[in-house]
């Protein structure tokens, strides 16, 4: 990492939410920082205190991680001292932006790949394949946009098939299981009845964030396109997307030892309850946690809340994620398929998979 860092002068900014701007301007020399530079329209008091952040960093690895540059910025200054409009963390932010080693949203060019029609073993092996292939810089950062072509309950990485999903139901109903990649809950899905899409980033766009707080961050623009709707929703800590009404949906994530993160949501539009109670072992300590005693209560369909079709939410979020962010509008490659299907005859189509927690 050190030897891949240029010397300089390199130049990073972060705008703190609700907050001022913070910029950091540094060399590097032998894999350590020099003439370390933080500047930004913040406030600080003592005059002094700026002298100080930038001693603490000054010498510092190249490499060293958020948490560390932080510590060295708290470190560093007078307990006295007051920082107004940023923080320790936000320097830290601004100087790995300069190195290279943090970057936000504008800093990268967005795909979108709308609805496509798949098996959903092909979408859980996609999401591997595109996962992977933006940690190795083989294709730009992508939001895609499921669409399920049969019934399906798709199960977290690490659930267990005895205690999530009923094997009467499941026969009864016609419902296909797979297990993704990433953790959280069981999904049980129809054809029209939810809204599904996956970002593949870099895990630099979190690199600040706790894996808490990645969620809402990786999700600002899905609450904007929900207020459009009339929908005011926000995170209910971890992983739950609500509304004064209900749960509407539910996130998870899984990051790659190549740099590459996957952030994906669904959300209700239009499930049947009965059906999906007959599909899914939903216990008692699941029901309680959420606060309460139906699972059906914790359903609650866009379509109720909205008015709108499944097809105009798809639209209006589509084009929230371009204006926002200048998406432009991509498809899947035919090796990205090719090896997509690969995935599925060795892991995700296999009972070794399916079965790797019993």
């Amino acid at each position: 990492m050190t030897a891949q860092t240029p010397a300089g002068p390199l130049h990073g900014e972060v705008k703190v939410p609700g907050g001022k701007l913070v910029a950091a301007d540094l060399e590097v020399s032998n894999g350590v920082l020099t003439g370390v530079s933080i500047n930004g329209d913040f406030f600080l008091e003592p005059d002094e205190a700026l002298d100080d952040i930038n001693r603490s960093l000054e010498g510092l690895p190249a490499h060293a991680s958020h948490g560390e540059l932080t510590a060295a910025v708290v470190q560093g200054l007078d307990p006295a001292a007051e920082l107004f409009g940023f923080s320790p963390e936000a320097v830290a932010t601004a100087v790995r932006r300069a190195l290279g080693l943090a970057t936000g949203w504008a800093d990268h060019q967005w795909d979108i790949i709308g609805p496509t029609p798949l098996s959903t073993e092909m979408h859980v092996a996609m999401d591997e394949v595109l996962t992977r292939d933006v940690g190795d810089g083989r294709r730009n950062p992508t939001l895609r946009f499921w669409e399920w072509e049969s019934p399906s309950v798709v199960i977290g990485s690490f659930q267990s098939m005895r205690n999530e999903v009923s094997p009467e139901g499941v026969q009864r109903h016609g419902v296909s299981v797979v297990r993704r990649i990433s953790g959280g809950g069981a999904m049980f899905m129809e054809h029209g009845n939810a809204i599904t899409y996956s970002l593949y980033l870099p895990q630099t766009l979190v690199d600040s964030l706790s894996f808490a707080e990645s969620y809402p961050f990786l999700d600002a623009w899905v609450m904007d396109a929900l207020r459009t709707l009339g929908i005011e929703a926000w995170y209910q800590p971890l992983n739950d997307i609500a509304t004064e009404i209900g749960k509407i949906g539910g996130a998870a994530q899984k990051r790659l030892s190549n740099g590459g993160m996957l952030h994906h949501v669904t959300m209700s539009y239009d499930i049947d309850a009965d059906k999906m109670l007959e599909v899914l072992r939903i216990g008692k300590e699941k029901l309680s946690d959420k606060g309460t005693r139906s699972a059906k209560k914790r359903v609650d369909p866009l379509r109720r809340q909205t008015g709108r079709s499944r097809e105009d939410i798809i639209r209006v979020m589509i084009d929230t994620f371009r204006a926002k962010y200048g998406a432009q509008d991509s498809t899947f490659t035919d090796d990205e398929v090719a090896r997509a299907e690969r995935l599925v005859e060795e892991k995700f189509g296999t009972r070794d998979w399916l079965y790797r927690v019993t």
